[in-house]
């Protein structure tokens, strides 16, 4: 008997979106490097993957039995492909990171050729996951004792909303519009220690050519990112940065001496003058607020859907880029599907609940 979500949709019709997303990924991106190709294709341990983390399967243990309980639609819907065996699922668990960020990536470009996803402002968020086992504290990590039972790929970080957190953080890019559904775009996974003005640079280049403002919290106030928004090249591209300003220690202060206020220093400085004014205009407040109502609800969604608001689901960086990526991705398909089906809203807890 086939499993249905409560809008009689069944398990198989995800199943079969999720695959067709996989695939495009991997043709978009294919496996780079030396050596054979391995037997079972990325695309396949990709699927695998999502379907559990859709089921909320918690361990990669749990997910694998699943597919072993339910072997005959493994080889319906996945025709002339090999199940993969326990230290094969194990191994390549950790690298299935890449193709899903890439999935995500291309699944916001299909949204926004749609017309589901507005990508003329888009906001980006740092959000913190605690990590499993014991708190592994910083004079301890300087005497190099590692206790028992500590992740030791974790790391501390900060936020105003979780204070401070033992273990890793994702950061995802979505868009921010006046109304409607909010859709992720592009995401990364590192460790929560990772500062987001470096995390933040890999995802400017992805942002939609419909781009026009970035959302950003104080946390990436730095001329770097704005001006890698706002400029390529020596050229503007059209694009704003709307970015609370964070005091400097010498903000307001004359220099000592006329060479100390070089060329390069007042060109820089120019520049945030004019990103500080727009910020402070009543347009800029206006679309700045949309960034509560979007990136903060967004990661509170993602996390309560897939039971992240307590700790990380694996021990381990990679199994963890692995398994909130699967997340994110997921969460797109089920946006994805609500609106082939006539439904742009982003209540998706029914379906996962029904599955």
């Amino acid at each position: 008997m086939r499993r249905r979500a409560t809008d009689g949709v069944p398990l198989e019709e995800l199943v079969r979106r999720t695959i067709s997303v996989c695939q495009h990924a991997e043709e978009a991106f294919p496996r780079q490097g030396p050596g054979r190709k391995p037997t079972i294709p990325d695309w396949v341990l990709a699927v695998m993957i999502m379907v559990g983390v859709m089921l909320r399967k918690k361990t990669k243990a749990a997910q694998l039995v699943w597919w072993r309980q339910h072997a005959a639609d493994f080889a319906r819907w996945l025709p002339r492909q090999c199940m993969p065996s326990r230290s094969t699922f194990y191994e390549r668990y950790r690298r299935v990171h890449r193709l899903l960020q890439q999935a995500i990536v291309l699944q916001g470009q299909h949204a926004v050729r749609r017309g589901w996803a507005d990508p003329e402002c888009v906001a980006a968020d740092k959000s913190l996951i605690a990590g499993r086992g014991r708190l592994w504290q910083a004079r301890d990590r300087r005497r190099g004792r590692v206790p028992r039972r500590v992740d030791t790929d974790t790391t501390w970080g900060y936020s105003q909303y979780d204070g401070w957190v033992q273990g890793y953080c994702y950061e995802v890019t979505v868009t921010a519009p006046r109304s409607g559904v909010v859709w992720p775009l592009a995401a990364s996974v590192d460790t929560a220690s990772r500062s987001e003005q470096k995390m933040i640079l890999q995802k400017i280049p992805l942002l939609p050519r419909r781009t026009k403002f970035l959302l950003l919290d104080g946390g990436y106030d730095s001329n770097v990112v704005a001006e890698a928004v706002e400029w390529h090249n020596g050229r503007r591209t059209g694009r704003r940065c709307l970015c609370p300003a964070v005091p400097r220690p010498t903000t307001g202060k004359k220099p000592k001496s006329i060479k100390q206020q070089t060329r390069e220093r007042e060109y820089h400085r120019r520049l945030r003058d004019e990103r500080k004014r727009f910020f402070c205009s009543s347009r800029g407040q206006a679309l700045y607020s949309r960034r509560n109502v979007c990136a903060e609800p967004f990661n509170s969604r993602l996390k309560h859907l897939f039971d992240l608001n307590d700790r990380a689901w694996h021990w381990g960086l990679e199994n963890n880029c692995t398994m909130i990526s699967a997340a994110i991705c997921a969460y797109q398909i089920l946006l994805a599907h609500n609106h082939s089906k006539g439904r742009p809203v982003a209540n998706l807890q029914c379906l996962l609940d029904a599955l």
